[in-house]
């Protein structure tokens, strides 16, 4: 697989049609976001939900779009915390349609609708901050599964 676009520290899952992003600094929870997002989805909670890439992604600009890639090397590889590197099923690409930021220092009770979308690549995308310590999983099932009032 030809690893064209940038390299980022990430971890994605798609949701249905459309990729999460998962970003944020080492330790901060990415692979468990995604493994919780996979596990959702199994449960029904949200859309079926399938790896793309765990610890390091590639992002590529497509048209108007963001697509995401595993890292050949990692393809197929997640880590779950008290039980090391798993291989699980995953998907080869996908569109990003979130970004989530884990340990976000802008993350608020109600952000700004500033703080609720991102620019990758000059690509605007829907966003959510959240805070160092906050469980993100409530967070993204409520914005893959609600509308706004």
């Amino acid at each position: 697989m030809n690893e064209a676009g940038s390299s980022v520290h990430a971890s994605a899952v798609k949701v249905g049609p459309l990729a999460v992003l998962i970003r944020g600094p080492s330790g901060a929870g990415k692979s468990r976001l995604a493994f919780d997002l996979i596990m959702a989805g199994r449960a029904g909670v949200v859309e079926r939900a399938v790896l793309v890439g765990d610890d390091r992604v590639y992002l590529a600009t497509v048209g108007n779009e963001i697509e995401v890639r595993p890292a050949t090397i990692l393809a197929g590889l997640i880590e779950i915390r008290g039980l090391g590197i798993r291989r699980c099923e995953f998907v080869g690409q996908a569109t990003v349609g979130l970004v989530v930021d884990l340990a976000a220092p802008d993350a608020e009770r109600l952000p700004s609708p500033d703080a609720l979308k991102t620019s990758i690549s000059g690509v605007e995308l829907p966003r959510i901050p959240v805070g160092a310590g906050y469980q993100p999983l409530p967070l993204v099932v409520a914005a893959l599964t609600t509308t706004k009032s």
